[in-house]
């Protein structure tokens, strides 16, 4: 995963946490939009960062087949 999403992701992770609870008070409460929005970013980046592995491993297969013929 590149050095970028993971800072995102753990900006993701922080903001599921304040879903839960609220920063200036420590008292519990739930705010479904920013709970919701971090798990979607989450999922984002996931799903981009196995399919640019993907491609890249695709890549690599074809190069490595080319040489062999």
């Amino acid at each position: 995963m590149d050095k970028y999403l993971t800072v995102i992701l753990i900006f993701m992770v922080v903001t599921i946490a304040i879903a839960f609870f609220d920063p200036s008070t420590g008292q519990m409460r739930f705010i479904a939009p920013l709970f919701y929005g971090g798990i979607a970013g989450i999922i984002i980046i996931v799903v981009y960062t196995s399919y640019k592995e993907k491609k890249a491993r695709q890549a690599a297969n074809a190069k490595r087949k080319s040489k062999k013929k």
